[in-house]
């Protein structure tokens, strides 16, 4: 089944969600509980908060996100947090439109590059690397490539999103936890921007990737 607006969860499913998220804290992946989807909006148990897309359930998240599994079981105890990842520590994530990443998705299999790989319903394709490298200058000033390092994070599977759930393309599992150099990535998505045509599309300086997450 689609989790979507119109498909409440159900008990178990809260489990699923615990359970998914003690897997990656316990492979050194910082967690931290998201507000989960009720309706048509997220909500995360903060009173007034007026954020209704998906988003950190807690105030200070950054400074809370954790691999302590104790503390991942009892945040997911009593509700169905959305199960989020903090970038920016063990992997950063080059997130880009689904155009753009069934192509670098061929070419990394091709190359034998390939590390995990996560997608939204809304077709967002999420590519997991080493941390620490900034996007290259062909990239840097694209609205439709955003780089998740320090200060943001992801959805992780199986998460679910107004249009329905983030899945793995490629599961942690698969790679054995691995991770491909970023470097090799943005080669990657270079190789594609050039392959699909796409117009170039700038953003102003002042739209930080890292407030995204705020």
């Amino acid at each position: 089944m689609q989790w979507t607006a119109n498909h409440p969860f159900v008990p178990w499913e809260r489990s699923r969600l615990r359970r998914h998220a003690l897997r990656y804290a316990a492979h050194g992946w910082a967690v931290t509980p998201g507000a989960w989807l009720t309706g048509h909006r997220f909500a995360c148990g903060r009173p007034g908060c007026p954020i209704m897309m998906c988003h950190p359930a807690l105030e200070s998240w950054e400074d809370n996100a954790t691999t302590d599994t104790g503390l991942v079981h009892r945040w997911w105890r009593h509700r169905p947090h959305s199960v989020l990842l903090a970038t920016g520590r063990r992997f950063d994530v080059l997130e880009v439109p689904a155009s753009l990443g069934l192509q670098v998705f061929g070419m990394a299999r091709l190359h034998r590059a390939a590390g995990p790989v996560a997608v939204t319903a809304a077709g967002r394709w999420m590519f997991l690397v080493r941390p620490g490298a900034p996007l290259r200058d062909e990239l840097e000033h694209r609205l439709d490539v955003v780089r998740h390092g320090r200060g943001s994070w992801i959805p992780a599977a199986p998460s679910r999103m107004l249009e329905g759930p983030v899945r793995w393309a490629v599961p942690p599992e698969r790679t054995q936890w691995t991770l491909p150099a970023p470097e090799i990535v943005q080669d990657l998505l270079v190789a594609a921007i050039g392959a699909v045509r796409e117009p170039r599309i700038t953003v102003p300086r002042q739209l930080s990737t890292s407030r995204r997450a705020g």
